[in-house]
């Protein structure tokens, strides 16, 4: 039975964080292979501006070539409309079948708000999300938790926090750096640096 993770988020650009919390939670989730999905109009963020999905789609294939975990999926750029997670797992399923054990991450941070995502409650059933924590987190209340998808699927949300390295890099910093006229080195592969500097992102 096949053990896919399912790594959905901006990536704008992506860095070294994403991918060595992806590979700490694969390594500990025994999984085959982890899909990095960039969301082309992630509902969580309907005003900001963002680099265009085919430069961050591009930036994180860069990023993982020649890695046989990882696989860049362009489900959410071909789709119309918001990327809803639940939208993008159940296509997920179409294609990787019944019989598939599909895991989504998520950050420490997206947890407390997971109650508010779109169709929250069949999400949790239809995929098991893992949440990857760092040194010093704080997990919600069961009880928020409970309200929004249940007392089980709560409990199983919880029990699903797996520590992963804590690395202090944030897309948000590389932008910023990149607008000040500062280095972005050894933040994230330097193929994604040189694609950044050839296309003159974030300036």
């Amino acid at each position: 039975m096949a053990r896919i993770g399912l790594y959905g988020g901006t990536f704008d650009p992506i860095h070294h964080g994403h991918l060595i919390s992806a590979r700490s939670l694969a390594e500990q989730l025994d999984l085959e292979r982890v899909y990095l999905i960039p969301a082309a109009r992630p509902p969580h963020k309907p005003n900001n501006v963002m680099t265009p999905v085919e430069d961050r789609l591009e930036m994180a294939r860069r990023a993982v070539a020649g890695d046989s975990l990882f696989e860049v999926s362009d489900i959410e750029a071909r789709r119309d409309g918001p990327s809803y997670t639940i939208d993008t797992v159940q296509r997920a399923r179409e294609s990787f079948g019944k019989d598939a054990e599909l895991f989504w991450f998520i950050g420490g941070d997206s947890l407390p708000e997971l109650p508010g995502w779109h169709r929250v409650r069949e999400l949790v059933e239809r995929v098991t999300i893992v949440t990857a924590t760092r040194t010093g987190w704080r997990h919600p209340t069961a009880s928020r938790l409970a309200e929004a998808v249940g007392d089980e699927a709560a409990r199983r949300l919880l029990s699903n926090c797996v520590a992963t390295p804590s690395i202090g890099i944030s897309a948000t910093e590389i932008r910023r750096r990149r607008s000040e006229g500062r280095s972005v080195r050894y933040l994230t592969p330097q193929v994604v640096v040189e694609y950044i500097e050839a296309h003159g992102l974030y300036q």
